[in-house]
C-alpha cells in the first residue's frame, strides 16, 4: 500500500460515483470514504450551533438546519458520502410511538410499548404527512453537494426500534425486550413485523426524496446469540431489504450491527449489498466470510485519537486487507466526540492518497 499526490487517477471518477460504483461492486481508481457520525460533536461548528438550538429534534426536523448539519463535514473534509443528520427513531411518532430525546439522557419514550392493546393501536406509517421535512432537506442535500459526493439516508431496523419502543429508553442488559422475547415471542414478533412494514415505507420515501443509499442501523442486534438473531432479527431485516428492493432494486442498502464479529455470517443472508464491519474483527477475516458482499468500515474509531503516523499505518492496513474492490473505507463504529479535527482531516486525506 503506498501514498500518491496524483490529481490525474483521483479526477477520473465523479466523488458522487465512486462510493455509488464501490457500493454495486464496481471498480474504483480508490476506496470512497465517509464516517459514521460525521456531524457531530466532535466538530467546533456543530457545537456552536448546537448551543444556539439546544433540541435535538429542533435540529433534525428542521430542513435548514439539518441541512446546515448535514454539510459540515462535507465543507470541512469533501467526503465522498454525506448521510442525512437525523436519528433512526424520527419515524416511531408516525406510528403511534411518541418519544424526545433529552441531551444528558438520550430518548426517552414516556409509554413504553408492553401489551397486545398497544401493538394492535399502532399505525401504517405515512411518511407525507408525518415527516415532510425528510423531502425537504434530503432534496437539497442532493442539490448542495452538486454530484460532488453520494447523498445517503439512514434507518432503523426493527430489532433496535423495539428495543427502544419496549424498554422506554436506552438500555444496558435489554432485560425487559429479552423478556418479552422469551415469555410472549408472538407479541413481539407482532411488533416486529410491524415496525418492519414502517421501516420499509420510509426507506422507500427517503429514496424517493433524493437519497442514493441506505444505511440500516440495527445497533444491538448484536446482543443477541446468534440464534435470537436468526428468530427475532434476521427475518425482519430481510423483509425491509425485500419491500424496499421491490420497489427500488438498483438503490445499495447497507447494514450495520454492533458488536457483529460473531454473525456477520447471518448479516450475509439479509439481501443487503453492504455489511458494516466493526473493528472487532480483522478485515481480511471477514472478508474471507462475507465473499464477493461489498464490506465498509472498519477502522477502531480510537485510532483517531493517535498519531498522525499511527493513524495512516492503520488505516492503510484496513485499506490492504479489503483490497481494491467492494470496499467503502469507514470507521468501525461512529466517531468519537473527543476526535481532533485535524485528525479527522488526516484521515480523509489519507484514504484519498491510497493506491
Amino acid at each position: 500500500m503506498t501514498l500518491t499526490t496524483s490529481l490525474d487517477r483521483s479526477s477520473r471518477i465523479n466523488n458522487s460515483d465512486r462510493l455509488l460504483q464501490a457500493a454495486r461492486n464496481e471498480p474504483v481508481d480508490r476506496p470512497p470514504v465517509w464516517i459514521m457520525r460525521q456531524a457531530g460533536r466532535y466538530l467546533k461548528a456543530y457545537r456552536e450551533l448546537r448551543q444556539k438550538y439546544p433540541s435535538f429534534q429542533e435540529r433534525s426536523e428542521t430542513p435548514d438546519l439539518a441541512v446546515e448539519i448535514s454539510l459540515q463535514p462535507f465543507h470541512a473534509f469533501k467526503p465522498d458520502g454525506v448521510i442525512l443528520f437525523s436519528d433512526i427513531l424520527t419515524p416511531l411518532p408516525g406510528i403511534g410511538i411518541p418519544f424526545e430525546i433529552i441531551e444528558s439522557q438520550g430518548p426517552i419514550l414516556r409509554q413504553p410499548i408492553r401489551s397486545q392493546t398497544q401493538v394492535d393501536a399502532l399505525i401504517p406509517l405515512e411518511p407525507e404527512t408525518t415527516l415532510p421535512f425528510i423531502r425537504q432537506i434530503l432534496s437539497t442535500l442532493r442539490q448542495e453537494v452538486k454530484g460532488q459526493a453520494t447523498v445517503l439516508g439512514f434507518v432503523g431496523a426493527p430489532w433496535t426500534l423495539a428495543t427502544y419502543a419496549v424498554e422506554g429508553k436506552n438500555s444496558v442488559d435489554y432485560s425487559l425486550i429479552k423478556c418479552m422475547a422469551f415469555r410472549e415471542p408472538a407479541l413481539l414478533h407482532r411488533l416486529l413485523n410491524k415496525l418492519a412494514e414502517a421501516i420499509a415505507t420510509y426507506a422507500k420515501y427517503q429514496i424517493d426524496c433524493g437519497a442514493q443509499v441506505i444505511q440500516i442501523f440495527d445497533s444491538w442486534a448484536g446482543r443477541l446469540t446468534p440464534q435470537d438473531y436468526e428468530t427475532f432479527v434476521l427475518p425482519y431485516q430481510q423483509q425491509v431489504v425485500q419491500q424496499v428492493k421491490a420497489t427500488y432494486p438498483n438503490v445499495p442498502l447497507a447494514l450495520c450491527v454492533h458488536d457483529s464479529a460473531s454473525i456477520l455470517h447471518l448479516m450475509s443472508q439479509t439481501g443487503v449489498d453492504i455489511i458494516h464491519v466493526d473493528w472487532t474483527i480483522d478485515m481480511a477475516h471477514a472478508r474471507k466470510q462475507l465473499g464477493e458482499i461489498v464490506v465498509q468500515g472498519n477502522l477502531d474509531p480510537c485510532v483517531l485519537l493517535g498519531t498522525q503516523a499511527f493513524i495512516e499505518q492503520r488505516t492503510l492496513d484496513v485499506i490492504g486487507k479489503a483490497g481494491t474492490k467492494g470496499h467503502i473505507m469507514n470507521l468501525g463504529q461512529g466517531i468519537l466526540h473527543t476526535t481532533p479535527e485535524e485528525n479527522v482531516a488526516f484521515f480523509f486525506e489519507t484514504v484519498k492518497k491510497a493506491v
